[in-house]
């Protein structure tokens, strides 16, 4: 996903790592010196490149390889880009280039190298000392002086898998490094988690073309028609749009209709069969993440709109309570966890067995993007609603997503004008047909 200069606001950049800064102070109060060093994605040839999203949420910047270091006490913020000798944009496309100009906008007081020329057009993350020069001598000095380097560096299993392989790969260069950095993910976190109204117009943006996708896909679900036929067509609606797929497209039918994540799309729709299509665009960075299950033939049947309306009703009750201090999901706080009452509630109606998943996650610049789930959902956050009920066995999935922006007194849906009631769906399904 590239975003064009003219479609950015630059200046929100440079407030953000300002207030990045801010936040650190508060947290380590004790802590004098230090920088803040952020780290780019770089690009492989058998994918598009796509920006590490907390780079590009406190930078802006698009390029593959950048480095920002940012002092703490706020005097200066560097961008440091690999030393290519030859003419790269011969080689790859940049939205635009970034000048001194440019980089002051986005917060930047300098732009330099990283180290000596590197050959090629292309940077990597095994990078040798002398590709790295200059940044090194950046971070002994400030190891030298007492300082402290921040940095997104989680202790998980998952989770800024290339930050940490060149922090990593840092460390082996500069062995001093290890015991001076400090992990900053949960700042960076709580700063993504919150969306100001640009980010919920990109959002809603991102949701729209997804509902282009759902309509195009009711359009193209019958019998006979191959589950890659109308994930095609999904695709289709989604770089049409200026978009593309924020996750590989779920489109499962019969009894992968009970299988979370598949995405082979490679079974033929069946009559009397549903089909589970759980799907998203990106647009400009931004994530959407919609779920609707239909029926093949067009017609729910007996059984089938009786799980369908179970699992309706619950995301309507869930809707309907969520707010402010509900949590997402708390073993802590039961009586309030979004995620407990949605599964007391299918529970109830003697489903429980089969609703295995969590209620929902956050959403924004990932699909499922960053938040801490130990604090209660806060005004400014999106989030998914996604109950489901799976009974392989009769080889019967059904799940129902939109997409949620919290407000002071509740949750506005992002997706209310794509059809979810039973009979809508089936009218949904008949006019899409005839149009």
């Amino acid at each position: 996903m590239i975003v064009r200069l003219e479609d950015q606001d630059v200046s929100v950049h440079a407030l953000r790592m300002r207030q990045l800064i801010d936040d650190i102070k508060l947290e380590h109060p004790k802590v004098e010196k230090g920088v803040v060093l952020l780290v780019a994605n770089f690009e492989e040839e058998r994918y598009h490149f796509r920006q590490e999203s907390s780079f590009y949420y406190l930078t802006g910047i698009q390029e593959p390889g950048a480095v920002a270091l940012i002092d703490l006490n706020g005097s200066s913020a560097t961008l440091m880009l690999p030393h290519f000798v030859g003419n790269r944009t011969q080689w790859v496309y940049q939205p635009y280039e970034l000048t001194k100009e440019i980089v002051q906008q986005l917060g930047f007081h300098d732009i330099q190298t990283l180290g000596e020329p590197c050959t090629g057009y292309q940077s990597h993350p095994f990078f040798d000392k002398q590709d790295y020069a200059k940044l090194l001598e950046r971070l002994e000095k400030v190891i030298s002086e007492g300082g402290t380097i921040f940095t997104v560096y989680p202790p998980s299993a998952y989770g800024y898998v290339y930050q940490r392989i060149i922090i990593d790969r840092l460390k082996g260069l500069l062995p001093s490094l290890a015991s001076h950095i400090v992990d900053i993910s949960r700042v960076v976190a709580n700063l993504r988690r919150s969306k100001d109204m640009r980010e919920i117009e990109t959002m809603y943006k991102a949701v729209h073309i997804t509902m282009l996708a759902q309509e195009a896909a009711a359009k193209t679900i019958q019998a006979n028609v191959p589950e890659c036929q109308v994930q095609a067509t999904i695709e289709y609606v989604f770089t049409g749009s200026g978009g593309h797929a924020a996750f590989p497209s779920i489109v499962g039918s019969g009894k992968y209709s009970t299988v979370l994540h598949y995405n082979v799309n490679n079974e033929v729709l069946k009559d009397g069969d549903l089909v589970v299509v759980d799907i998203g665009a990106e647009y400009n960075y931004y994530c959407a993440d919609l779920t609707r299950t239909y029926p093949v033939s067009g017609k729910f049947t007996v059984r089938q709109k009786e799980i369908y309306s179970i699992v309706l009703d619950a995301q309507k009750y869930i809707a309907s309570i969520a707010k402010p201090g509900f949590w997402l999901s708390s073993k802590n706080h039961p009586e309030k966890s979004l995620n407990h009452l949605a599964h007391k509630y299918i529970e109830e109606r003697g489903y429980g067995k089969y609703f295995p998943h969590n209620i929902g996650h956050f959403l924004g610049l990932e699909v499922h993007d960053v938040g801490d789930y130990e604090k209660p959902l806060e005004e400014g956050d999106v989030i998914t609603i996604e109950p489901g009920i799976y009974i392989a066995e009769e080889n019967l999935g059904v799940r129902i997503e939109d997409n949620y922006w919290v407000v002071e007194d509740g949750i506005v849906c992002l997706s209310e004008e794509l059809p979810k009631e039973p009979e809508d769906i089936e009218l949904f399904m008949a006019e899409a047909k005839v149009s």
